[in-house]
């Protein structure tokens, strides 16, 4: 059976979507291009189980978006695009499935270039890197960098709400003890936070508990818990009309992309008086290190540099919005939009 790669139409504003198809590899995957105005679209790979064909087209859509304002926030010369893999429930051949995915990357002429997500890993990129120069990635792994910068976006986000950024004796509640959370979870209990955790797996609790001496609660619970700051560091939509009603943190600042399941629960976080701070505004920290390392050829202090940066970006969206009386997931939108705008008249003059 032939491998397809249609292009569909989504009604957004996305530049181009396709849906590709390899019966022989058992592959189904989904390459969201939301923009190449700034330069070629970079966004991860996830490798995900989805109900619906459907459903993983539109978390291509959220995702890809996001990665184009994360690039532009981060003053990053690249577009945003994602790519997604419907994880089948039966049994998969790997390493077929992940040379397809490279394979259908490389067709697009490099207008799209990935790297690792939740699902995938820096083995995963190594195999599709088999079929396509277009993958960031190969040579460690980005969550510490992730990590660091979600901290500092944390610390900025301490000091607009309580005059300090110092984190000494704050309680943080994580949700999400992977690579970042995991990561995170130490360096917050280096600055002096007590830990409150949570993930689906027990043994990434476990690590995390023993590591930076966190109490562990269930993966519902830890939206009850009492803490200054919630940090969501999982899968996206967790803040929603059913979940924000719940939240004891005075402060949301998180690793997981598109935490706002809607547009309306940035307003509701506004509402309870919760200091949001922008998901992809906080968790730019991994995209900065494997662009930049790898793509655009910076120095590690460079790029070290950008990740502490993220400090400074989070408080210019805060004090933004508190200007403009808008949420900050606004602000951080309109922030975005200049950066970009800017990125776009660089590279046209450049």
């Amino acid at each position: 059976m032939t491998a397809t790669m249609e292009e569909i139409s989504t009604g957004t504003d996305h530049e181009r979507v396709f849906f590709c198809r390899d019966p022989e590899a058992r592959y189904r995957g989904v390459i969201a291009i939301h923009s190449t105005a700034a330069g070629p679209a970079a966004g991860g790979t996830r490798y995900w189980t989805y109900v619906t064909e459907e459903e993983a087209v539109t978390d291509a859509l959220r995702l890809s978006r996001g990665m184009t304002y994360k690039n532009a926030m981060a003053g990053l010369p690249l577009g945003g695009g994602k790519s997604v893999i419907l994880r089948d429930r039966k049994e998969t051949d790997r390493e077929a499935l992940l040379r397809a995915h490279g394979r259908f990357i490389e067709r697009l002429g490099g207008i799209y270039m990935t790297g690792e997500d939740v699902g995938t890993t820096l083995a995963d990129m190594q195999i599709i890197r088999q079929e396509t120069k277009h993958v960031a990635g190969l040579f460690g792994d980005p969550s510490p960098f992730t990590a660091r910068g979600v901290a500092r976006a944390m610390r900025a986000a301490a000091l607009h709400r309580w005059g300090s950024d110092n984190l000494t004796g704050r309680t943080v509640a994580i949700q999400g003890c992977g690579n970042v959370g995991f990561q995170l979870a130490q360096e917050l209990q280096a600055a002096g936070a007590r830990l409150i955790v949570t993930d689906v797996d027990p043994q990434r609790v476990s690590r995390t508990v023993e590591a930076a001496a966190a109490k562990a609660v269930p993966p519902e619970a830890i939206y009850d818990a009492e803490a200054d700051i919630f940090a969501p560091c999982a899968l996206g939509g967790i803040l929603n009309a059913d979940t924000i009603p719940r939240l004891r943190a005075e402060i949301v600042a998180g690793a997981a992309n598109n935490q706002l399941l809607e547009e309306a629960d940035g307003e509701r976080l506004q509402a309870r008086g919760i200091l949001y701070a922008p998901d992809y505004v906080a968790n730019a920290g991994g995209v900065i290190v494997l662009a930049g390392r790898e793509v655009l050829g910076w120095s590690d202090e460079a790029v070290m540099e950008r990740v502490e940066g993220i400090y400074g970006t989070m408080l210019e969206v805060l004090r933004l919005a508190e200007e403009q009386g808008a949420p900050p997931h606004v602000a951080a939108d309109r922030l975005a939009e200049r950066r970009l705008a800017a990125l776009v008249d660089a590279s046209s003059t450049g």
